[in-house]
């Protein structure tokens, strides 16, 4: 069976959707015959320029004041460390992620696309330093086991895994995604935003019983996802 994620490194919501779905995998009696494969999606493809992510831009991008849109952001640092993950607030930088899709297409003929994801989520997410810098990229790669001669040489040529991503993205149009994290599991079942792990369960569980003949969306964003504008959503207020 077969798990299709699309997802970008910008979204903090496909973050948390990894963990909740690596979960829900680990307990999944027939885990090792899944197959799980990381697609491409850009939030902000038109995106030529890195510059920092400021509580005003957050601010202005979702109508909101500097203080309410710092609570958003600490709502999802708390949501990301319920699920383990490391996140500091308002330290990012934006920029376009093309080059990091490219080099996760790369890892995935090397079979350690996974474990880049997790590194540049990490890298994004957890840590000060700026994932869009092209030598912290090539770190990560080579933590995740790719030989840095060959990362710096698909970085140097921007035709290299190019056309893998266009093509992931050009899947998800026709599939009508346009927000991530999407997974589609076994090409039947779609599931939009960070739902929970026990969502995730169900469906592998129905997935791997029932095999039907279209997608079926079984699920809306629950806590969350990121949308086609960039914009991703606030989690709900502490009760």
């Amino acid at each position: 069976m077969r798990v299709d994620i699309w997802s970008d490194i910008s979204c903090p919501w496909c973050f948390i959707g990894k963990a909740r779905f690596e979960q829900a995998l680990a307990d999944f009696a027939h885990h090792e015959a899944v197959e799980v494969v990381h697609r491409s999606f850009e939030l902000d493809p038109h995106l030529t320029q890195t510059r920092p992510t400021t509580g005003e831009e957050h601010a202005k991008k979702y109508g909101m004041t500097p203080a309410q849109a710092r609570e958003a952001e600490e709502g999802i640092a708390r949501v990301a460390k319920e699920e383990g993950l490391g996140y500091l607030v308002d330290h990012r930088d934006h920029g376009n992620t093309f080059d990091m899709h490219r080099l996760l297409h790369l890892a995935a003929t090397r079979g350690v696309a996974d474990e880049l994801l997790s590194l540049f989520y990490e890298g994004n997410f957890a840590t000060a330093r700026s994932i869009y810098e092209p030598t912290h990229q090539i770190e990560l790669a080579v933590r995740a086991g790719l030989d840095e001669d060959e990362v710096r040489a698909v970085l140097a040529d921007e035709r290299a895994y190019a056309g893998q991503v266009r093509k992931d993205e050009a899947e998800a149009a026709r599939l009508g995604v346009t927000g991530v994290p999407f997974f589609v599991v076994d090409g039947k079942y779609g599931l939009s935003g960070a739902q929970p792990t026990e969502a995730f369960a169900e469906v592998l569980e129905r997935a791997w019983a029932d095999r039907e003949t279209s997608l079926t969306v079984v699920g809306g964003a629950a806590d969350g996802g990121c949308d086609a504008e960039g914009a991703c959503d606030l989690p709900s207020p502490r009760r």
